[in-house]
């Protein structure tokens, strides 16, 4: 039996006490720094932890429809400026049918209806070929009256007849009968203008049916147009 060196046993029991001694110092380095650096590490845990948080509770930005609406009080008629309009942001779905969000697809275009200090401007607001879109089958027409005055006198949705009195012969006929008015856009924002019978006239946009878009346009060339209020 062959016995052991004890230089041998000497020299590796010291290589593993000093690799002991190597590791318990590098631990100890290890503690002091986080000792040393535990109030950072603290703060940016607690940072982490309140992002997290947030992140978790906050909710996903809402999508929204952007709608023009009047910014102050607008009367009919009038020719509409950017000014004259603010944007709304609406939920999907909450806006009014043909609100207008483009400040281009409005800026310029009169105005058929009075409009309050917050109102959506639409599509049938404005003097055009949606205007007649509240009367199915019927087409938005500008038919010039004689007689500004007698303009004055009608309304926003009147119902009216009208009326072609021939200058020469003195016979009159109805060209159209319950007609519902559009709009009446104003002096300044129609443009001037005169009639067959030579007066300066006034425009009123009507709804008219189809069959009645060609006798009151002729009526117009050639004689005098005025209206009654319809019974209906």
């Amino acid at each position: 039996m062959i016995s052991a060196d004890p230089d041998l046993l000497d020299s590796s029991d010291g290589g593993r006490a000093t690799a002991r001694a190597r590791l318990e110092r590098a631990r100890w380095g290890v503690r002091r720094a986080v000792l040393r650096r535990r109030r950072l590490l603290a703060a940016l845990l607690s940072a982490a932890a309140v992002w997290a948080g947030l992140s978790a509770a906050s909710p996903e930005p809402e999508v929204t429809v952007p709608v023009l609406v009047a910014a102050h009080d607008l009367p009919a008629g009038v020719t509409i400026g950017p000014d004259d309009l603010e944007t709304v942001a609406f939920r999907p779905g909450s806006e009014p049918s043909g609100a207008i969000g483009s400040v281009t697809d409005v800026a310029g275009r009169l105005l058929a209806a009075p409009l309050g200090t917050g109102e959506p401007v639409t599509a049938v607001r404005l003097v055009g070929a949606d205007l007649a879109r509240a009367h199915p089958g019927r087409r938005a027409v500008p038919v010039r009256l004689p007689d500004p005055g007698m303009v004055t006198l009608l309304e926003v949705g009147d119902l009216i007849d009208l009326l072609a009195t021939d200058p020469e012969q003195g016979d009159v006929s109805t060209v159209a009968h319950a007609v519902p008015v559009l709009a009446l856009p104003r002096d300044d924002e129609a443009g001037s203008g005169v009639t067959a019978s030579g007066l300066p006239g006034r425009l009123v946009i009507v709804a008219l049916a189809p069959a009645e878009v060609a006798p009151v346009t002729a009526a117009a060339l050639r004689a005098f147009v005025t209206y009654t209020w319809s019974e209906r």
